[in-house]
């Protein structure tokens, strides 16, 4: 299987932490938007499209490359994030599905764009990261050791079932 990871992440390289692992499980070289030509995405059999969350959408060159991307009708995708908010509000089972809405609406436009193009998004991943962004730098910021030890295992084990998924994709029909 082909991968390639498709990132953006130089603030506090809270996205890299996640990439690092899918890039592991995955056998995937990662890649900045500019360092990707929109053309040689049909030689990989999944691309992952990945930055940290600002002002409630992915980075503006991921977004731009994922317009210039040519149309390949059933290309596999997943999307990834990190994102600034402070996630421990979302902790627990009450709360989870409101931080899960709020990652499809942080992905709506990069999976938008993509299933315009015929690609299909066959998963998503998001987690807290570090914000250290403006008055939060005063305060230490929030989310501090975010991505954490648990993160990184629930990278670890979206990267393999991912990976399942590609080589056959009957399990991701049968939920394994």
């Amino acid at each position: 299987m082909r991968s390639l990871l498709v990132l953006v992440s130089y603030h506090n390289h809270n996205t890299e932490k996640i990439a690092l692992v899918f890039s592991r499980v995955l056998d995937a070289p990662i890649r900045t938007p500019t360092q990707v030509s929109p053309l040689e995405v049909g030689d990989y059999d999944i691309i992952g499209f990945g930055s940290g969350i600002y002002g409630g959408r992915h980075h503006e060159s991921l977004l731009r490359l994922a317009d210039e991307l040519p149309a390949l009708q059933g290309k596999k995708a997943f999307i990834f994030s990190t994102c600034g908010v402070p996630v421990a509000a979302f902790e627990g089972r009450s709360t989870r599905g409101r931080f899960d809405d709020y990652v499809e609406k942080n992905h709506s436009a990069l999976r938008s764009i993509l299933r315009s193009k015929g690609y299909t998004v066959v998963d998503e991943f998001s987690c807290g990261g570090h914000n250290t962004n403006s008055f939060l730098k005063l305060l230490g910021g929030i989310n501090k050791g975010r991505p954490n030890a648990e993160d990184l295992s629930l990278a670890e084990e979206f990267a393999i079932r991912l990976r399942r998924a590609v080589v056959s994709p009957e399990l991701m029909v049968m939920g394994i």
